[in-house]
Order: C-alpha cells, then structure tokens, then sequence
C-alpha cells in the first residue's frame, strides 16, 4: 500500500491505484499529490504488473483540487508548489509503462478529470457529470487540461468545458470521446477489470512500445519516447554486451554490430 491516501492493490499483473479521501470526494492536496507519485511508482516497479485501474474511494473519483489547499497559497507558492508539482506526477502516472485505466466511479471536475485525462482507456458509470469549472473561479486548469486534454480529447471539447463552463453527461462525454465506455452505476471498477484481463492477456513488451509510439504520434513527449525505445533496443545488442564486458576488463571493444 502506497503512504497516506493512495490504496495500491496488485492481484496478479493487475494494479489498481484507489484514491481514498471519500468524505472530501477524494478532492486533492499535497499529500494525495504524494501518495499518487508513489503509487505510481510502487506500480512501475513491479515487473508482475501489465496493467493499471485508477479509480476513487467511495461515490466520487475526484472533485478536483482541494480549494482549502490552495486557495490561501502566495502566487509563487501557487505556480511552483501547486501548480507545478501537480504536473510532474500527472506526467508520472500519463507515462506509466504499463496502460492505465481509469475508472470513473463519480463525478471527475477540474483536476479531477486532469487525473483521467492521464489514463490511457476512461470507463465511466452511467451518473458521473465531466467538465473543467475552474474559469468559474477566475482560474485556468493547471494540470494540462488545456494542454494533455486537448491532444487527447480535442480542442474544441476543451473549449467547450472551459470558455463555457459546460458540464458534460458520461454519455455526452463518450460521444465527445472523452470516455470510452459507459457503465451502470457501480459497475466501473468491475467493468475496468473486465477490460484489464483483456489488456493483461497481449505481449506485455509489445503493450509498452505501442504506447510509447501512440504517445509520440500524439505529440506527448516525443523525446522520452524515442529515446526509452532506442534504450530498449541498444540494450538487446550484442555490442551493448561486449561494451559493458569490454569496460569491466579494461580492454578495447571488439564491436560486430549484433542485432
């Protein structure tokens, strides 16, 4: 389990994440910020897991960022602690190497359909209500809704969400794109298992490279992407082999180019 309000669960090569602060709507502060870094991290080290489910405790996925946590913030405090912060681990979770599904059990707002967006695959129960409200409160969305979501959803839904404060049904959201699936109530996380079994079953090697290559055609990190895959392949050489033997015995390298 990963520390404070972060639950990690791994049944076989499944790993579900569960945002726990229910009586907040799982609303975020620094702390969950934190524990959602280290459950990221707890899941990217286990070389069992294939798939990940991210998902919220009780009747909401999250409310978003928690205004009592930052509403009293300095302006530099806001930018660097919150705003900032926030987008290093939303990019941890968005370059997971394994796909993560979210499973949108409650109402995703602001921040909190920030965190879906960083999903790969959104299942969401049939009540939920999606947007981005934050213009409501004379602020922008600062964990790349207007940036992430808008490569992966498209820019005219974003608008829509955040010039008009729109507020989406899960069905108007799957027929937006914005979600993939729509579920009865109570069901997502099943219904996220369900499509984890799916995923877990293909080439787990084969899982990681697509998702790396459907990234950068995206135009998310193209660097990270190109240099993890090139990585990846440089170590599977002989030459890498002959490299690190040839350092250890302190001799020239006899390179023959083995693929």
């Amino acid at each position: 389990m990963a520390s404070g309000t972060v639950k990690v669960e791994i049944d076989g090569h499944i790993a579900v994440m569960t945002v726990s602060r229910p009586e907040k709507l799982n609303a975020l502060d620094l702390d969950m910020l934190k524990a959602l870094g280290n459950a990221a991290d707890e899941v990217e080290a286990n070389g069992a897991v294939r798939v990940a489910i991210l998902t919220g405790e009780g009747k909401g996925f999250s409310a978003g960022g928690d205004i009592k946590a930052w509403g009293g913030m300095e302006p530099q405090e806001f930018g660097h602690a919150w705003v900032r912060y926030g987008h290093r681990v939303f990019e941890r979770l968005a370059t997971l190497r394994v796909p993560l599904i979210a499973a949108l059990n409650g109402h995703a707002l602001g921040g909190g359909l920030e965190l879906a967006g960083v999903a790969d695959i959104r299942i969401a129960e049939e009540h939920i209500k999606i947007g981005l409200p934050e213009t409501g409160l004379g602020m922008v969305p600062g964990w790349s809704g207007t940036q992430r979501l808008v490569k992966r959803f498209g820019a005219q839904v974003v608008r829509r969400m955040a010039l008009g404060g729109e507020i989406f049904t899960a069905e108007e959201a799957r027929n937006l794109g914005v979600v993939d699936a729509v579920t009865p109530s109570g069901n997502a996380v099943a219904a996220a298992k369900d499509y984890a079994q799916r995923v877990a079953a293909r080439g787990p090697a084969a899982l990681e490279i697509v998702k790396l290559l459907v990234a950068s055609a995206n135009g998310e990190d193209n660097g990270t992407a190109v240099e993890a895959l090139g990585s990846i392949l440089a170590a599977k050489t002989g030459d890498l082999k002959e490299g690190v033997a040839s350092f250890s015995e302190k001799r020239p390298a006899q390179f023959k180019g083995e693929w």
